[in-house]
């Protein structure tokens, strides 16, 4: 059904036409109608088939037929702060042409701004259950006036704890109004609100959270701790994506990956818990305006990204879940679109891609790709940053194309240019990309090792894009033990320990860290004192 069929108002068909709304969903095609008649409903249908519009539609024509003397109108919670936002700046696209103010409503961000938006007056407010609550006990939301209500991924917000805040802020709603429910799933905790809250709801019942695979290509490469970023950024220039969503397990591991495909040229930001909740939204902007092509994210930051347009899901970490596999898929083929989906995997990793395809019910086939060497850095590369710099500010960690530690190439003691960026040790919490003991990490400098023009400290393993890590090299050092002129990030030498010739951090009896034309101010030159021990 077109929309010009549904008898909706000039002004929202006017806005449907201009976001490229023509033809209904049938989650829209079956709820619309029935909103508008004041029916309360419990609709079951995934992320992705047209929710928003389902309900923002007759959100904005009673606006327009009947405006309230009290504000605000209409109240929808959401589970997660990027959503939120994204349905609200649905309804405020829907109701353009309507002067429909929308005001979201969440955690994580000032609450004096949002103070602000609610005393000038809301026609709807779009907010997760903690802050709202926050609200309404600062007494800056009243829901008095209340007359439609949302709960949007009823089922996400059970599974993350807000099933008692919801249940607060429905008994501060009037009883007269009416509510609408969305959930992918009804479990029975969500039946029990809908029994408690909802005047004989009508059922509808578009599609249950099944995985759509026939719209989605899914692929697997196989690939070892040396080549899986190689394969990656191969991937990426072979597929050449539109939009593309690349999985990292942790959010050291989506940082770091976000640099080094910074350093090599793409248009790439990351998404995770750790971020500020400013930045989190500019990044989500700039995903969806298409102002970058490469999202990096962890899996719970990812749960609120609702973009259409995604044409490429990679798993750079497959995960040990299947249902996290397909949740992952899912965020490609879209609204009718097809997308394709690439899991990098180890040889030990196979038994993950037969519990998968059992999951998706769907075949996932071997890609046959050779994958090519780790391309050089482009000159320029590694500006697309918010501020020009890494998210530590100022350039990364001080050094140009470089990481935490280690010894970069023709640089300071700042990070490796070539093979990949570490993200550093960090006290004694494991991390990946960082020092844990003796196990491998990826990228970045290697903790004690043969390396030429590396640098370490301890441990046995090769990682991505580095070297191992005992023994000596060439021209470098090793982290303990007696070496010969030099500190640190110089030639030859360890950082601690008696050495011959300089003192602390000097060559040929340079100062210690600092400038090599000026002699020590403490105890000097050849033949001076180690920085521990007795002088040589």
């Amino acid at each position: 059904m077109k929309f010009t069929e549904m008898k909706l108002s000039r002004q929202v068909l006017q806005a449907l036409t201009e976001m490229g709304f023509e033809t209904a969903t049938p989650i829209q095609e079956s709820v619309v109608s029935l909103l508008m008649q004041g029916e309360d409903i419990i609709g079951q249908a995934r992320t992705g088939t047209g929710k928003t519009a389902a309900f923002g539609i007759p959100i904005i024509e009673r606006l327009i037929a009947t405006p309230p003397a009290q504000k605000p109108f209409a109240l929808v919670l959401a589970p997660t702060r990027e959503l939120a936002l994204q349905v609200c700046d649905q309804l405020r696209q829907i109701g353009a042409h309507a002067k429909i103010h929308a005001v979201p409503i969440y955690g994580g961000a000032s609450i004096e701004p949002q103070i602000t938006h609610l005393s000038r007056g809301a026609d709807i407010v779009v907010g997760t259950p903690g802050r709202i609550l926050d609200h309404i006990d600062r007494g800056t939301l009243k829901l008095s006036s209340v007359h439609m209500v949302v709960l949007d991924e009823a089922d996400r917000m059970l599974d993350m704890g807000f099933i008692d805040d919801v249940n607060s802020i429905l008994a501060e709603c009037p009883k007269e109004r009416q509510t609408m429910l969305f959930s992918a799933t009804m479990p029975e905790e969500i039946k029990r609100i809908c029994s408690h809250y909802m005047v004989t709801p009508q059922h509808v019942k578009v599609s249950e959270d099944e995985f759509d695979a026939s719209k989605i290509e899914q692929f697997y490469v196989e690939v070892s701790k040396q080549t899986r970023l190689p394969a990656l950024i191969g991937l990426l220039q072979k597929e050449k994506p539109t939009l593309a969503l690349i999985f990292t397990r942790t959010k050291m591991g989506a940082d770091r990956l976000n640099e080094i495909l910074n350093d090599r040229g793409f248009k790439s930001m990351c998404l995770h818990g750790d971020m500020s909740q400013g930045k989190r939204d500019r990044t989500m902007e700039a995903f969806r305006s298409g102002q970058l092509n490469v999202l990096v994210a962890t899996d719970l930051a990812a749960r609120g990204i609702d973009v259409m347009d995604i044409s490429h899901v990679f798993n750079y970490d497959i995960g040990d879940d299947p249902l996290t596999y397909v949740h992952r898929v899912g965020r490609t083929g879209r609204m009718q679109k097809t997308g394709r989906a690439i899991s990098l995997i180890f040889s030990d990793q196979y038994n993950l891609i037969s519990m998968c395809e059992k999951a998706a019910q769907h075949k996932i086939a071997k890609m046959e790709f050779e994958i090519p060497p780790l391309p050089p850095r482009p000159h320029g590369a590694g500006a697309f940053r918010e501020g020009g710099s890494s998210r530590f500010g100022g350039g990364r960690f001080g050094s140009r194309g470089g990481s935490s530690y280690g010894r970069r190439e023709g640089g300071s003691y700042s990070g490796s240019r070539e093979g990949g960026h570490s993200a550093g040790y960090q006290g004694s919490r494991p991390r990946e990309g960082g020092y844990q003991g003796s196990r491998p990490r990826e990228g970045g400098a290697p903790h004690s090792g043969s390396r030429e023009g590396g640098s370490g400290y301890q441990g046995s393993h090769p990682r991505e894009g580095g070297s191992s890590h005992s023994g000596s090299r060439e021209g470098g050092h090793s982290s303990y033990g007696r070496r010969e002129g030099g500190y640190g990030g110089s030639r030859g030498g360890s950082s601690y320990g008696r050495r011959e010739g300089g003192h602390g951090g000097s060559r040929e009896g340079g100062r210690f860290g600092g400038d090599r034309d000026r002699r020590s101010r403490e105890r000097s030159t050849r033949g001076g004192s180690s920085y521990f021990g007795r002088r040589g």
